[in-house]
């Protein structure tokens, strides 16, 4: 999954070993870039048989792309490539070959028949929206048959804080300062939630241009995304959709994010403006605080 893990559980090793093995299973499947990959693949070959978890992470992830009318698209990864976000070959496209590219994507496109994938030639998917949030769900749920009663996981910017911390306490999560990425700006209190963040001060490249571009990729221009959003952490109990949203309310904005979070349960979220303007949902007004660092401005939404 392309980031680095730390997993802090408190129990017996056996729970350990279980949830990091699952973890590399995951990571073998749902790869771009591993030929043995169910994902790698059905890339190639455009159909393909693929394990059980490959499947129900691919139907889940349509639904995202569906419910947030198209600001998640798992089919981007045409997109990323020319950007040069898979091997780091940075380049800024013509907008004719962007153009010439979005011909290629449409999560509406693809087809599932039980654990058979099938894309359009010229299609290819990228899970890496939702993987590390599935991969907490696996986490947690390998948690929940050991008995254990506290870990926390960091997967990459998904973490999961599972039950309470072991003196009782709540665990407490940091957001990310955008501006300095070594501290925080922010603090969630939680307890058995998964909290997941994405931001376009974690991969990036300065063009020629001067400009700097972000890996989120806004499916409907081809663009890196690029709306003075910097961040957006959501919270819920369902690492799957936590990741799937954090993708797609960054590609949305603040304000239209700010309305999908009105119109919408079962979550809440931080989004983090380039004016340093933090928007809070009613869930988190009290157990989301800010630690100064930053100096943002908390407004309820």
């Amino acid at each position: 999954m392309d980031t680095y893990m730390q997993l802090d559980i408190y129990g017996e090793q056996s729970a350990l070993d279980s949830v990091k093995a699952e973890l590399l299973r995951l990571d073998s499947l749902l790869s771009t870039t591993e030929p043995q990959s169910d994902i790698y693949r059905l890339n190639q070959n455009h159909s393909a048989e693929v394990d059980e978890s490959t499947a129900e992470l691919i139907k889940k992830s349509l639904e995202y792309c569906a419910d947030t009318d198209g600001s998640l698209d798992i089919t981007v990864y045409p997109l990323a490539e020319k950007w040069g976000f898979i091997d780091k070959n940075y380049t800024i496209p013509k907008q004719s070959e962007l153009d010439s590219l979005l011909k290629n994507v449409s999560y509406k496109r693809v087809e599932t028949d039980g654990t058979k994938i099938t894309v359009p030639d010229g299609f290819k998917l990228d899970l890496g929206a939702t993987a590390k949030g599935y991969a907490a769900d696996r986490a947690k749920a390998l948690l929940e048959e050991s008995g254990v009663k506290s870990a926390i996981l960091n997967l990459g910017g998904t973490v999961l804080a599972y039950g309470e911390k072991p003196d009782g306490e709540s665990w407490r999560v940091g957001i990310t300062n955008p501006e300095s990425t070594d501290g925080y700006m922010g603090v969630i209190e939680c307890r058995d939630k998964i909290v997941v963040t994405s931001g376009s001060y974690e991969r990036y490249f300065v063009g020629d241009d001067g400009k700097r571009y972000c890996h989120i990729i806004n499916p409907r221009t081809g663009l890196p995304a690029d709306n003075g959003t910097v961040s957006v952490t959501v919270v819920s109990d369902d690492g799957t959709k936590n990741d799937a949203l954090s993708t797609a309310l960054f590609v949305m904005g603040a304000q239209k994010a700010a309305e999908y979070c009105r119109a919408n349960d079962g979550f809440d979220c931080v989004i983090l403006t380039e004016d340093k303007t933090a928007y809070v949902t009613e869930g988190l007004a009290d157990s989301f605080s800010l630690t100064g660092d930053g100096e943002y401005e908390k407004v309820i939404i």
